[in-house]
């Protein structure tokens, strides 16, 4: 974990890029010292967990999680009767889990540094509480993420790829048709893959899979570290599916939410 000094940073933006979220005011917040993981939370460690205390995903019990088709093997695409009508990639699969990224046929092999996925809130919270933490606040999260760093895009500064190198992992090529994995990887990658994303040395922040953030969802981003039950959970940072044409939501400032019980692909935490 990296501990980080208190101090005040320029949250949100003047400059919205997706007016929905709520990217907007720019608000100054104080923000007291905290602890946070360097990487995310990996298949390994969370294999390690579930060992120790048996349980269950959200996802495992629902039976069901969203998998993007092009991940698909053809005997899971043959089972498929529905997609999101606004998202026609976007998958209902019977069996996919943390174990089972996409579906039954699949599995951790080779993926075991990579980071745990098909979790809910509830199932990250869960993790924390047995590692004796907690999940970030959002204005940490925003804190942690700037690196110090004001009004800038990026952990490291506006450019996407400084002098020509990724930084991190995210959609290339035409969304959702083909993603050309210009950065070395066409899905997740491995938790300590990429440069050190900014002065603090996290990696992954940006990019790969959502972070989980303990806050309740509010488009008011003047009031940070909501408590408000609004019936969604805060995440942030984006991920491997994300594409500046359509979910330019990589940014520091960018924020978006799902359901506590929600298990979709790249829902992750730190």
């Amino acid at each position: 974990m990296i501990l980080l000094p208190s101090g005040d940073f320029f949250m949100g933006t003047n400059d919205p890029i997706i007016l929905t979220d709520g990217e907007s005011p720019e608000s100054l917040i104080h923000v007291n010292s905290f602890w946070l993981d360097k990487y995310e939370v990996s298949n390994e460690k969370f294999t390690k967990f579930v060992q120790m205390t048996k349980y269950v995903t959200d996802a495992e019990r629902f039976g069901t999680s969203f998998v993007m088709d092009l991940m698909c093997s053809e005997q899971v695409l043959a089972n498929i009767t529905q997609a999101v009508a606004q998202a026609q990639w976007w998958l209902p699969v019977y069996g996919a889990d943390w174990r089972h990224p996409e579906g039954i046929d699949s599995d951790l092999k080779e993926r075991i540094n990579h980071p745990v996925v098909h979790v809910s809130w509830n199932d990250a919270n869960e993790y924390c509480r047995w590692a004796g933490k907690r999940l970030p606040l959002e204005m940490e999260w925003e804190y942690a993420c700037r690196g110090g760093l004001k009004r800038r895009l990026f952990p490291w500064g506006n450019k996407e790829n400084p002098k020509g190198e990724h930084y991190m992992n995210i959609w290339h090529g035409q969304f959702p048709i083909e993603n050309t994995g210009d950065d070395g990887f066409r899905w997740s990658c491995p938790v300590d893959e990429f440069p050190e994303q900014n002065k603090y040395g996290f990696k992954n922040m940006i990019g790969n899979v959502w972070e989980w953030i303990d806050d309740w969802w509010t488009t008011n981003h003047s009031i940070p570290n909501g408590r408000m039950n609004t019936g969604n959970k805060v995440k942030k940072g984006g991920s491997f599916m994300c594409h500046r044409s359509y979910c330019y939501r990589y940014r520091c400032a960018s924020r978006s939410f799902n359901t506590p019980v929600s298990n979709r692909f790249y829902c992750h935490f730190f």
